[in-house]
């Protein structure tokens, strides 16, 4: 079965799932568009044989000619096209956030709940990275026998962006950074995030007026693992994530991504990646293609909707521990059976 997806938002990110869809993975095709800028959606939609441009997202969700519906717009409108593609009983991928709130990730819940079916993944890319996947079947190998490395302790992140755009605010640097760890630490660890508290370090120069950058998130699991996550997004030198977990015997880190080490006159280098797409193509092709098959199969292998509702109370609590400088416990219901692991 080749699944036809319906792409609302075509963006830098969508057209890059675009390219993804109908030139790099199998069993999928694109055949319709829609976009805030028609006029856009209509030079993506000239370049897909056969595929249709419609002027709302609503119209696109509807179309008989599309199985399964990839959301990669504007965040603010990711909860009503996730819940009309639900409605629809279509399978929808949505980039993170799933929504910008964790009230409105909970309606999406509430949604999906009352169709009785999972139809949504939400887009953290990193859990298909091989690096995080090789980490994560590691600490997954360490048993409560004291084989491997014992029970994780304490896990460094660091997340550095060589600049932001100028519109790039401080909350952002929580909000569209920082969820990234935030994700992968509740899926490295296998629990929650209990509560966050955020540090303000020394003001680099070069960040654009009004950031505060960087910044040191600390998290708190439910076993009392502690995380730190030193957020710098105007690094210059290029895109840098780091983890490495400490557990008891032993650690588990991201190795380097360079793909070669030169030493020449003296000098040991290696290459930093330019930005996120050219640090995580690979993940960004496996997620895809995962979901294709899921879509294809029947089933939804993914970050699901409460993986995305966690990070958004998680990033809830974060943003106003930024903003009142202490320990800011994260409000968060049981999961429901629905999501069961």
């Amino acid at each position: 079965m080749s699944v036809r997806v319906g792409v609302i938002g075509v963006g830098m990110i969508g057209q890059d799932h675009i390219r993804r869809i109908t030139q790099v993975l199998t069993g999928g095709s694109v055949t319709a568009v829609n976009d805030v800028d028609a006029a856009r959606a209509g030079q993506v939609a000239a370049g897909l044989p056969g595929a249709s441009t419609h002027a709302t997202a609503q119209d696109l969700i509807a179309d008989g000619n599309v199985d399964a519906v990839l959301v990669a717009s504007w965040g603010p409108a990711h909860e009503e096209q996730v819940v009309a593609a639900i409605a629809a009983g279509k399978p929808v991928f949505c980039e993170k956030p799933l929504a910008p709130s964790s009230a409105a990730c909970q309606r999406i819940m509430d949604a999906e709940m009352a169709a009785g079916r999972r139809l949504v993944q939400v887009g953290f890319m990193r859990r298909y990275d091989a690096g995080y996947r090789a980490m994560k079947a590691t600490l997954d190998g360490a048993g409560p026998d004291g084989a491997g490395l014992g029970a994780p302790l304490l896990m460094h992140c660091a997340h550095r962006n060589p600049s932001v755009p100028d519109y790039f605010t401080t909350d952002m640097i929580i909000s569209d950074s920082a969820v990234h760890e935030i994700d992968i630490v509740r899926w490295l660890f296998g629990e929650e995030i209990v509560a966050a508290s955020v540090l303000t370090p020394r003001r680099t120069s070069r960040a654009p007026d009004g950031l505060q950058d960087p910044l040191i998130l600390l998290l708190e699991t439910a076993s009392g693992a502690l995380v730190d996550d030193e957020l710098f997004v105007s690094a210059r030198y290029g895109y840098d994530v780091r983890g490495e977990v400490v557990c008891e015997t032993g650690t588990v880190a991201l190795a380097d991504v360079s793909e070669v080490t030169v030493r020449t006159q003296n000098r040991h280098s290696g290459r930093v990646p330019v930005d996120w797409r050219d640090r995580f193509i690979r993940a960004y092709d496996t997620e895809l293609q995962e979901w294709l098959d899921a879509v294809a199969a029947g089933t939804s292998t993914g970050p699901t909707s409460w993986d995305g509702f966690a990070a958004a109370a998680v990033t809830d609590a974060a943003l106003e521990a930024l903003r009142n400088g202490q320990r800011t416990a994260v409000s968060m219901p049981e999961r429901p059976e629905f999501y069961a692991k």
